[in-house]
């Protein structure tokens, strides 16, 4: 299976991370003088942070690096919340364990910055299961922009069409569909089954995928 791979997203897919950012958001947007509803948070969610507070504040003069103070203070409060109880999704270890044990190449796809990124593999503490690991950092477009997927591949020398994606967002799910990917939407906390809707493939839990599975809908595409 060395020449199929499964990318993860982290939030929301990986771990339940929807109520840490929305504070965190909340908290630092509310620190700077600027008002971050849940609709806004919701509407956004599976984009890079810059990309986020250029869109909902627009109308504010920000300079570069005040917008990338802003996101390094946003993230640094997620992780505050997350590290002190790593919210993990049902399931999310044992499906990467199977995956690993049967052949299938790993990687993660995330829009988050290193730091968030570096927090899971610490917390999986199976860094030979993960053959990529690509942030928000390493690409110039986040999501909807198949960039930060088709990075993955490449650095697993995997062909886009023999990759599976498990996203939860939207702009996720346009993503891998752009990438030429086989999509999977895990419908998590504040998500719908109607905004993943172009998904290949839509579940409600981790558990309703299993190595077969994936080998069955990799050949269907193939």
């Amino acid at each position: 299976m060395q020449d199929k791979a499964v990318i993860f997203d982290i939030d929301g897919v990986l771990i339940d991370s929807y109520a840490a950012h929305l504070q965190s958001w909340q908290a630092v947007a509310g620190s700077h003088g600027h008002c971050m509803t849940e609709s806004d948070f919701a509407t956004t969610f599976g984009q890079t942070s810059r990309e986020i507070i250029q869109t909902l504040w627009s109308e504010v003069s920000l300079s570069d690096s005040q917008i990338a103070d802003f996101d390094a203070e946003k993230e640094a409060a997620f992780r505050k919340i997350v590290a002190a109880d790593y919210p993990w999704m049902p399931g999310a270890k044992s499906l990467l364990r199977a995956l690993h044990l049967a052949g299938f190449q790993l990687a993660l796809g995330s829009s988050g910055p290193p730091e968030n990124v570096e927090l899971a593999l610490e917390q999986l503490n199976k860094p030979d299961w993960i053959g990529a690991a690509v942030t928000g950092a390493d690409v110039l477009r986040g999501k909807p922009d198949p960039e930060v997927f088709l990075l993955a591949a490449r650095t697993l020398a995997v062909a886009p069409a023999d990759c599976v994606v498990i996203e939860d967002a939207r702009a996720g799910i346009q993503a891998a569909n752009a990438a030429g990917m086989f999509s999977v939407a895990l419908v998590s906390t504040g998500h719908t089954r109607s905004e993943v809707a172009e998904a290949n493939w839509i579940i409600e839990q981790l558990g309703e995928i299993s190595p077969k599975i994936i080998s069955t809908w990799l050949k269907a595409e193939g």
